[in-house]
């Protein structure tokens, strides 16, 4: 039977995949993985020896077609990013469009993703919020800032470290400075962190406090 799982794994302590996820990694007969060195300290600690091949945004394009070949000759394939669920600002949407394109069934295993204990921890409003992920680089950058300066729902974005005092500035410039934000890192990790308070005390804070990890922005909405 041919079948393509989406396996969340850990954004940090590798003790929170589930036995669902350990033994799915175990049973089928290939993992694609992001970074491979980074799913083989993974497979290492639960004695996992699948198969493991790398699918990553560098490579996706050019290797789609032939894990969809592999799909289709009845084969189980699992698909991991380096932490959380794959698809989720990682590679997988185009590996699960085509399956479903050449009707193999896709299977998502519920598990880890950033932005939720970041959401949950943030104390603001989360009845309503909007999932933005990253920020563009430099194209369109500018015209999603402008059209999210009206948005009334709860903001989540992702940042990296060498980039969060850049995406502070800009949101302070079209959100204000003294709209409500909290700022989590190294969620579930020795280090993790969460300050909350206004966008410039935030920024204030990492100028003055090197940034480290991977963070997760949520900001109010206007007039929330």
């Amino acid at each position: 039977m041919s079948l393509l799982y989406i396996v969340p794994t850990p954004i940090g302590n590798l003790e929170d995949i589930s036995y669902r996820c350990l033994n799915v990694l175990k049973q089928v007969d290939y993992v694609l993985a992001e970074d491979t060195r980074v799913t083989k300290k993974l497979f290492l600690k639960y004695d996992i020896f699948t198969s493991l091949s790398s699918f990553h945004t560098y490579n996706e394009h050019k290797v789609l077609k032939r894990w969809i070949n592999v799909l289709t000759n009845n084969k189980k394939v699992a698909l991991v990013s380096d932490a959380g669920t794959p698809a989720i600002s990682d590679p997988g949407f185009l590996l699960v469009r085509e399956c479903i394109k050449n009707n193999i069934e896709v299977i998502c295993l519920p598990g880890p993703t950033a932005f939720v204990p970041a959401l949950v921890m943030s104390g603001i409003p989360m009845n309503n919020f909007v999932f933005e992920g990253f920020l563009p680089l430099k194209k369109g950058r500018i015209s999603k800032l402008k059209f999210l300066e009206k948005e009334e729902r709860t903001m989540v974005f992702y940042e990296s470290p060498h980039r969060i005092l850049k995406t502070l500035s800009d949101l302070i410039m079209f959100f204000g400075k003294e709209r409500h934000a909290s700022i989590s890192r190294e969620i579930s990790k020795t280090f993790e962190e969460t300050k909350r308070g206004s966008l410039i005390v935030l920024l204030e804070f990492y100028k003055q406090n090197k940034p480290k990890g991977e963070f997760v922005i949520i900001i109010e909405g206007k007039n929330s």
